[in-house]
């Protein structure tokens, strides 16, 4: 019985940070590149959010005029105003493609 408890609590020592890794990725990537100006709750409203008027993800008109492959495109290759200056950097550099595309429900998570 204590032989098949130190194997149970072996396998989940193994076990759970991979569960947990999957979740935390996301937040940890949001945290460390959009909350600066996207903020911890999606709606913008930092300082360099309301400088460079970045939309409300809380808003579900926003959401709904934003596509899936749009925010994919966006988080990868960054975003430009109409005079070609950089607005917001891309990231398919510093992401790998499945962290870019688990951006789409994190984002789609915060409306309202």
């Amino acid at each position: 019985m204590k032989l098949t408890t130190k194997i149970a609590l072996a396998g989940a020592a193994v076990l759970l940070p991979l569960v947990v890794g999957r979740a935390a990725p996301v937040a940890e990537n949001w945290e460390n590149h959009c909350q600066k100006c996207h903020g911890a709750d999606g709606k913008g409203q930092t300082k360099s959010g309301k400088k460079l008027q970045v939309k409300d993800y809380t808003d579900a008109a926003v959401q709904a005029e934003m596509t899936d492959e749009h925010i994919i495109k966006i988080i990868a290759d960054g975003a430009v105003d109409k005079n070609g200056k950089e607005r917001m950097k891309g990231y398919k550099d510093e992401l790998s493609e499945q962290e870019i595309k688990d951006f789409v429900a994190f984002i789609r998570a915060f409306k309202a």
